[in-house]
């Protein structure tokens, strides 16, 4: 099994096209929404952060207010770095879990959809291919400002915060153009499914398994013979 890493930009389509590779079958290791679940009431992180930004942030269910914590860290650097030092650590180790699991399942890859991809660059050097939902970009600010009904200027300053798209798509090694219509994005997404599929790029890790399973086997055999005589 191999991973690869999906990412784009806010608003760029990254979601729809992690929705087609689910429908053609392939597990898709969302970090988003682990970042949710990570922050639930009383977790670690979840207490790490109303210490650091304070009760404010909070609704009146006592959950993390995302919207009001996003306008917090999408104008101030430094704040944005904070929350990312809490709930990046805790967000790995449940994608590694998640990995792994599949890795059990047999599947020959798995798509890792993470926004930060590059930005962060911890998780990219493990990645055997990388993948950027691209579109333009008076498209992009267009959908993000009907999609969450903001200013055109709340919306660039949101897009500012990012990587740039072009940035993104120079770095990465296949690119997913959702600036057309759904039927197009969805064609690529089909074709590029079936270049990782017939790939052989699994065959590396499923060797690699074998025989770390099978020199632990013979150790634990050899501790076995010498314990009994």
């Amino acid at each position: 099994m191999f991973l690869v890493g999906l990412t784009g930009g806010i608003a760029s389509g990254k979601s729809t096209v992690a929705a087609v590779f689910r429908e053609l079958g392939c597990p898709v290791v969302d970090a988003d929404q682990i970042a949710r679940q990570i922050v639930e009431p009383d977790s670690p992180a979840y207490w790490a952060i109303v210490r650091s930004f304070g009760e404010e942030i909070l609704l009146e269910d006592k959950k993390i207010n995302r919207e009001k914590l996003g306008n917090i860290i999408f104008t101030d650097v430094e704040k944005r770095q904070l929350l990312n030092s809490i709930t990046h650590p805790e967000i790995h180790k449940a994608m590694l879990k998640q990995i792994f699991k599949y890795f059990i399942q047999g599947y020959r890859y798995v798509i890792l959809d993470v926004p930060l991809l590059f930005e962060t660059n911890k998780l990219a050097r493990f990645m055997k291919h990388t993948v950027v939902v691209y579109c333009d970009p008076q498209a992009q600010l267009t959908r993000l400002m009907k999609r969450n009904s903001l200013t055109q200027a709340e919306a660039e300053r949101r897009i500012g915060a990012q990587m740039p798209l072009e940035q993104k798509r120079k770095l990465a090694n296949h690119v997913i153009d959702n600036s057309g219509d759904s039927v197009s994005t969805y064609r690529q997404v089909c074709k590029l499914h079936s270049q990782l599929e017939d790939s052989l790029d699994f065959l590396a890790v499923r060797l690699l398994a074998v025989v770390t399973l099978t020199g632990i086997g013979g150790l634990l055999c050899i501790l076995i013979k010498r314990c009994i005589f």
